[in-house]
């Protein structure tokens, strides 16, 4: 799908933010861009790899492939960023390939910042740029490989 903001991010027309997390046959892992501003440290894309619109459209390899990797970066922001809680969610409105958000929240937020759009609204947010960015990736992707069979 040449249109397609995923397809063309994942055949590399297109430069995002950080660095690849996770690759394989069916998913992609990545760090969300803001076209330039400071990014949210923490909110993860995880993207089908087959240009796919909903849930309902990934075959069963995709949904094992895509549920594992939800977990287990799920985890990662956990134990690796201390986070203390994870939202993920599937809005596939504005770009209909199938990618899920996942956010997520540090301790000492706010209960009033809680949610997946409410903690960019914090002042204490834990925002950086690109360099940072890409430290983050790496530090997923590092746990990620040291604990591959979790």
């Amino acid at each position: 799908m040449k249109d397609c903001f995923i397809c063309n991010k994942h055949a590399g027309n297109i430069e995002t933010s950080g660095v690849m997390i996770y690759e394989n046959e069916y998913v992609y892992v990545g760090h969300i861009d803001r076209n330039g501003n400071p990014n949210y440290l923490g909110h993860i894309m995880i993207d089908l790899k087959r240009h796919a619109p909903t849930l309902g459209d990934m075959s069963m390899e995709e949904a094992k492939a895509f549920g594992m990797i939800i977990a287990r970066v799920s985890k990662a922001l956990l134990e690796s960023e201390n986070a203390e809680h994870i939202y993920s969610y599937v809005l596939d409105d504005a770009v209909p390939h199938l990618h899920m958000h996942l956010v997520a929240r540090y301790p000492n937020t706010p209960k009033e910042y809680w949610g997946p759009n409410a903690v960019y609204d914090w002042e204490d947010a834990p925002f950086g740029n690109n360099k940072d960015v890409i430290e983050f990736c790496s530090r997923i992707k590092t746990y990620l490989e040291k604990n591959e069979n979790e």
